[in-house]
């Protein structure tokens, strides 16, 4: 099974570094195959044919407070789940100057339709619930007026990991070609 490993928090503002070659060598050293890591922000997509999903979260958090001290949350998502998500995210809503897109991936505790109702959104908010992730878009005119800005510091926040949507596609590819091959 192909699964993506996504760190929260790493490499931000100076704070919980993690250097990608090493944190690769972290996951080949658990038994996971086909390691590639994309940019900077802990995005791992792995192998791994003999571990349960369930287990590899725990795993993971484990291997990375001993290699690196550092006690961070990990989500991991399998293929079919990234693949869903994709398939309903709208190909119109994009990252560029005049629109920003992100995927909002979510943990156990928040990840239900009804999640939506926790944000106070505005009118110039796009959002929709898929299981494991919230999209959430807007135009960039209209970003300093979306509700979304209020989510930090959220207990809804803290238990969900960001990426944008041009990072999002790239894991799907490279999730799409390791499975492809």
């Amino acid at each position: 099974m192909i699964y993506v490993g996504l760190l929260r928090g790493i490499n931000v503002g100076g704070n919980n570094k993690v250097e990608m070659k090493k944190l690769k060598t972290t996951f080949e050293s658990l038994g996971f195959t086909n390691v590639i890591t994309h940019i900077n922000s802990g995005n791992i997509i792995f192998e791994s044919n003999s571990i349960q999903q369930g287990n590899i979260t725990a795993k993971v958090e484990k291997a990375i407070k001993n290699d690196f001290q550092l006690d961070l949350n990990v989500l991991v998502k399998d293929i079919n789940s990234i693949v869903r998500i994709f398939e309903n995210l709208p190909a119109t809503w994009v990252k560029d100057k005049t629109m920003r897109t992100d995927v909002m991936f979510l943990w156990e505790k928040f990840d239900f339709p009804e999640v939506i109702e926790k944000l106070r959104t505005n009118p110039v908010d796009n959002i929709k619930y898929v299981p494991g992730a919230l999209l959430w878009n807007v135009e960039g005119e209209n970003y300093s007026k979306s509700g979304m800005l209020n989510l930090m510091g959220t207990d809804l926040y803290r238990n969900m990991t960001i990426r944008n949507v041009n990072t999002f596609r790239k894991i799907h590819q490279i999730m799409m070609d390791l499975n492809n091959r």
